[in-house]
């Protein structure tokens, strides 16, 4: 009760709501910038069950970004150290990592079950592969991508004429038109925003709070210092 006071003080969250996070199972898809900052706030706010997906190790060039990970964690799986960091967080966090990459074979044994997937992964084959397993088992998906100083943010609802990740994004762009953190960098704090919002909308979906971007795609702009959420997001009523 004292741990999570700030929570159940909030008139959408009470005790019950506090229950309902407790008892609550999600899954992050990377454990990079996007993933460090929802996953610390995931554990912080109380949510019971937490699966971490990524099949890479830390490296220097993360820690500009990648919060979850400390400069001795070099070298180390990230899940591993993902794991580390939110138990020392939150040890009361049941905590489940996957050191792999999704992929047809492993996804359904991977993901099914949960309540609720983030994906922070960095690349489209791994976006639409998530996106379509959720759809098609019925799992709510808060997924989010940053470059450069801009960020994105969707979330996807799979209820009877609610507009589905491909209704936005019909199939991968051209690699051309979708450089990576890789080949045009990215300012490390515009991946934790993205993070944390992204963290954000899981907990409203936990706790049964609307949230307009389940029609809308937020756009945010570092340098602008603005948020967009652009246009009705038109509706795949095929599942």
């Amino acid at each position: 009760m004292l741990r999570y006071a700030r929570n159940i003080l909030l008139p959408g969250v009470g005790e019950l709501g506090q229950q309902r996070l407790l008892s609550a199972r999600v899954a992050v898809v990377g454990a990079g910038g996007i993933g460090s900052a929802s996953l610390f706030y995931l554990a912080a706010a109380g949510v019971g069950h937490i699966c971490i997906v990524d099949g890479d190790t830390v490296e220097l060039t993360n820690l500009q970004r990648q919060i979850l990970h400390r400069q001795s964690d070099l070298g180390r799986r990230k899940v591993e150290s993902a794991r580390d960091a939110l138990t020392a967080l939150n040890s009361h966090c049941q905590l489940e990592i996957f050191d792999a990459w999704l992929d047809a074979t492993n996804i359904h044994n991977i993901l099914g079950g949960y309540d609720v997937v983030l994906d922070a992964s960095d690349n489209f084959q791994t976006r639409f592969l998530v996106a379509d397993f959720c759809w098609k088992n019925e799992i709510s998906l808060v997924s989010a991508a940053a470059t450069g100083f801009h960020g994105q943010l969707l979330v996807v609802v799979p209820y009877e004429g609610n507009p589905c990740y491909r209704c936005l994004f019909p199939g991968p762009p051209p690699e051309e038109a979708a450089p990576t953190s890789d080949q045009v960098g990215i300012l490390g704090a515009v991946a934790g925003v993205i993070g944390r919002v992204q963290a954000l909308e899981a907990l409203k979906l936990l706790l049964g709070l609307d949230s307009d971007l389940s029609h809308r795609f937020l756009s945010y702009d570092a340098l602008k210092g603005s948020t967009v959420r652009l246009g009705n997001c038109m509706v795949n009523t095929v599942k």
